[in-house]
């Protein structure tokens, strides 16, 4: 209990189970569509605590949560999907941890907009029914500006899911491939990050308990929302997929502007 003991100083018993709840939610969505829990967890539990608090908060349930959606169908299926996309990987990776020291001096309100704004654009010209060709995105160019963009919103938040699942659905990737290499892009990534957040003390006697305590809602919301994922089809799991992101964009928006 000396472990939480600062957490339960700092926040009250009510809020730790709305955080739990949201992180839930963030979980189900996440098996569901195989992204979006830190955008679930950052939109919602940033409405409760500080956008620092609530960025260190995801760190561990997306941190976990991603091991499992990268190692569902094995280690070797992951290397398989690593190999294919390894320079995309290596690219976000190397972005994410030379973004992410900025979440420790940007203000909130700053980070909430700049979230709401890219996640909210690239959702609605997908749902507006522009899509980029196969060819497009075979491209080194669109291989390296979603690269670079998956990156930045990825170090700031934990938010890569954007341009990597766009930039997915462009190429055509069946789904469970796409779910998979999207996992092995958060897990490694994730790693980056949580090692900066911990050198920069965004990871602290507080935020580090109330990440570990939302590890297991994040597991149980991920294991109904996989029972889901199975059961829909290809085309219903693009449609979801925007639309979570619609719908995140625009509570960042909400939470950026109303401060």
């Amino acid at each position: 209990m000396d472990f939480f003991a600062p957490l339960l100083a700092t926040f009250p018993v009510e809020l730790l189970i709305l955080a739990a709840l949201i992180m839930f939610v963030a979980g189900f969505v996440k098996g569901a569509v195989g992204f979006a829990l830190p955008m679930v967890a950052v939109s919602g539990i940033g409405s409760l605590v500080p956008g620092a608090v609530a960025v260190a908060a995801l760190m561990l349930p997306a941190l976990l949560t991603n091991v499992w959606q990268a190692l569902r169908d094995g280690p070797r299926n992951a290397w398989a999907s690593f190999q294919a996309f390894r320079g995309y990987v290596i690219l976000i990776v190397v972005v994410m941890g030379l973004v992410a020291p900025l979440v420790s001096v940007l203000p909130a309100r700053v980070l909430f907009l700049v979230l709401g704004a890219g996640v909210t654009g690239f959702a609605a010209i997908q749902l507006a029914g522009w899509r980029p060709s196969a060819a497009l995105a075979r491209r080194r160019s669109a291989m390296v500006g979603s690269g670079i963009l998956a990156g930045i919103f990825g170090g700031l938040a934990a938010v890569t899911g954007p341009p990597v699942v766009l930039y997915m659905l462009a190429r055509g990737v069946p789904k469970v491939e796409q779910v998979r290499i999207q996992g092995v892009i958060f897990l490694l990534g994730l790693c980056v990050v949580t090692l900066v957040h911990g050198a920069t003390g965004v990871l602290d006697e507080v935020t580090l308990p109330l990440s570990v305590l939302l590890i297991l809602p994040a597991f149980a919301g991920m294991g109904l929302g996989l029972w889901v994922q199975d059961r829909m089809a290809q085309e219903a799991f693009r449609r979801a997929t925007l639309v979570v992101l619609v719908l995140a964009g625009l509570n960042l928006l909400r939470r950026g502007i109303m401060g």
